[in-house]
């Protein structure tokens, strides 16, 4: 089954719940810059793109599954958002070089792309990215560990960024509380943050 089948299914028999941005995006939120165009990159449901429009960000969202891609288009049409929703594959076109000043990717993981993903903040721009670990408490996530990070992994995929907040609790301590499952960081492109 092509990856464009397979989350077209999966998103076809989703929720009518509406989508929501995630932790690292709403926790985060004083963060964002006061204006600027936003990516959610590889959206799904459109959750963060939904978030960052409403607050008046110039938004594109971009995902594989046209299903996905359609019914955030009429969310976004009946609210009148400033947001574009595109089919893309992400991982075979990552973002140009300096196009957006905020990014967010969340439960989401292509090694291949984090330089691109990186390089298309312009100077002060802001990336939002959160998604699973190997180290887990839950069956929540994917079942294949190449799609899950390892220890500090996006610390390190992300080096030439300047940190703002990170996040990963893995197994420590009592593992009915906290943020598990997952990691989240906030980092920034030097080069003018306002």
């Amino acid at each position: 089954m092509s990856e464009r089948k397979k989350w077209n299914a999966r998103y076809a028999a989703a929720t009518a719940e509406p989508p929501q941005a995630a932790a690292v995006l709403q926790e985060n939120a004083h963060l964002l810059p006061a204006a600027g165009r936003a990516l959610d990159l590889a959206c799904g449901r459109g959750g963060n793109a939904l978030f960052l429009a409403r607050r008046g960000f110039g938004t594109e969202a971009w995902d594989i599954s046209d299903v996905a891609i359609s019914a955030l288009g009429e969310l976004a049409a009946a609210e009148r958002l400033n947001l574009q929703a595109r089919v893309r594959d992400v991982s075979k076109v990552p973002p140009d070089p300096e196009t957006f000043d905020i990014i967010v990717v969340s439960r989401f993981l292509d090694r291949s792309i984090v330089s691109a993903i990186a390089n298309a903040l312009r100077p002060g721009g802001v990336l939002f990215y959160q998604t699973f670990t190997r180290e887990a408490v839950s069956e929540a996530g994917p079942s294949n560990p190449a799609y899950r990070l390892g220890p500090n992994e996006l610390l390190r995929l992300f080096s030439g960024l300047r940190v703002l907040v990170y996040r990963e609790e893995g197994r420590q301590g009592d593992i009915r509380q906290g943020f598990r499952d997952e990691a989240m960081l906030v980092a920034v492109r030097d080069g003018g943050f306002q």
